[in-house]
């Protein structure tokens, strides 16, 4: 069973790294549209060009930071009981697997792109990050801890958004010039970190949908009748959070257009603001 916090953090870092990938894609497409290229992570302009690899710190920093609290604090150091993995963490050995990948993908991105050490070819990072989001797939999909009614079907919608990821970052590698399969892989992301919070909130939280209670086996709802309740719940929920992301990205594609936008996009839109008229 999961916590609050436990869904907080590594929904933080989705949502950082979504929100970053959206705006970075908008920007750069907008700027010079022939030259658009899908980018599994998006390097940081800002204070001249010194936090160029923020994107790949937070990842390699924040999987290792969680991956810790997962194998170190919440196991309290127990990891074998008579000479075989402890059993009541086996959760937390499991995250910290997961947490492993991203972690692996980020250090040997910052490898990658600051060394000479580690020089991998064009689609390799991309094929990493796939990896590490499969990784996070299989783990939700079989899992040792079996999640069952309301908390199933909030991890079944996670589980969906994960498998999102997974196929936009496959796209972008066959596509590497679309800029609606980069945005889909931004959407993706950000729609997998609203989702733990999201999770977090209704299932640990305040947002506990009536009849429904949280107890040492998981959550509990009165009858049926209030189990298909949450679940209706979740699905307005999931609603909400793909009609701020989808208000957000337009909103982010005119102002990048506005501020940022080549002189080809401008007189395409002229030409067909004259076609209709």
């Amino acid at each position: 069973m999961g916590s609050f916090k436990g869904h907080i953090l590594p929904g933080t870092l989705f949502l950082l790294v979504g929100i970053w990938h959206i705006w970075s894609a908008t920007r750069r497409y907008v700027s010079d549209p022939k030259s658009f290229r899908v980018r599994a992570w998006n390097p940081v302009s800002w204070f001249g060009g010194r936090v160029k690899y923020l994107e790949l710190y937070v990842v390699a920093i924040g999987a290792f930071i969680d991956m810790c609290i997962e194998l170190l604090y919440s196991t309290h150091l127990k990891f074998f009981v008579n000479g075989v993995l402890n059993p009541s963490h086996m959760n937390d050995f499991e995250h910290a697997g997961m947490l492993l990948m991203f972690f692996v993908f980020g250090a040997v991105a910052l490898l990658s792109e600051k060394t000479r050490v580690l020089s991998l070819p064009e689609g390799a990072i991309p094929l990493m990050a796939a990896t590490a989001f499969c990784a996070e797939y299989l783990l939700f999909s079989f899992h040792s801890t079996t999640h069952k009614g309301l908390e199933g079907y909030y991890h079944l919608i996670l589980v969906i958004l994960i498998g999102m990821c997974i196929i936009s970052v496959i796209a972008g590698t066959l596509a590497s010039d679309s800029f609606a399969v980069d945005l889909c892989g931004g959407i993706s992301i950000t729609l997998q970190g609203i989702w733990f919070y999201q999770t977090a909130f209704t299932l640990y939280g305040p947002m506990m949908p009536r009849d429904c209670k949280l107890d040492v086996n998981g959550i509990k709802c009165r009858s049926p009748s209030s189990e298909v309740q949450g679940e209706l719940w979740a699905n307005f929920q999931l609603f909400t959070a793909v009609l701020m992301v989808f208000v957000a990205v337009v909103g982010s594609y005119a102002f990048a257009a506005a501020r940022y936008g080549h002189s080809e996009l401008k007189s395409q839109r002229s030409t067909a603001e004259e076609n209709l008229g």
